[in-house]
């Protein structure tokens, strides 16, 4: 149990962030675009759900379809935003497969506003050095970047 609590609180030292990273290939310019697309894709999911909000109770139940295709709209119009800046993301894969389960569970599905409006500020925080990172933190964090990496036209 305590290998457990250490593995998901306590954060990892910066010699061995920078063992982690340089093993796994991780450029800091590319972790910060990699932010930027999570936040902007998250961002817009929640400026454009026309679900329940905080502000706001919508008495329609939003389907499955419905969220499927929202969902879709704010994938493709985020690649389409960073496709202006010179920024080419593939358009389907298995980043995009990872992005719409993740967003399934923790978004379309999560009753809790509060916990759908946490999703933003999580990924900043995911991406962000200044906090430092926990072990649970870094797998999931690689994990992303990786996805991304390898969808990322060079």
């Amino acid at each position: 149990m305590s290998e457990f609590l250490n593995w998901i609180s306590i954060p990892v030292p910066d010699d061995e962030l920078k063992i982690w990273f340089s093993v796994n290939n991780i450029i800091y310019e590319r972790s910060e675009l990699y932010r930027d697309f999570c936040v902007s894709l998250t961002n817009l999911i929640n400026e454009t759900y026309l679900g329940n909000t905080e502000e706001y109770e919508n008495p329609v139940q939003m389907s499955q379809e419905d969220n499927e295709k929202h969902f879709e709209w704010c994938w493709n119009k985020t690649i389409e935003n960073f496709q202006k800046e010179n920024v080419n993301f593939i358009l389907d894969g298995k980043h995009k497969n990872y992005f719409k389960l993740f967003l399934e569970d923790v978004y379309y599905n999560q009753p809790n506003i509060l916990v759908r409006k946490s999703v933003n500020s999580f990924m900043d925080d995911l991406f962000s050095r200044e906090k430092g990172f926990t072990k649970s933190d870094l797998e999931l964090f690689t994990e992303i970047y990786k996805l991304l990496d390898s969808n990322l036209e060079k």
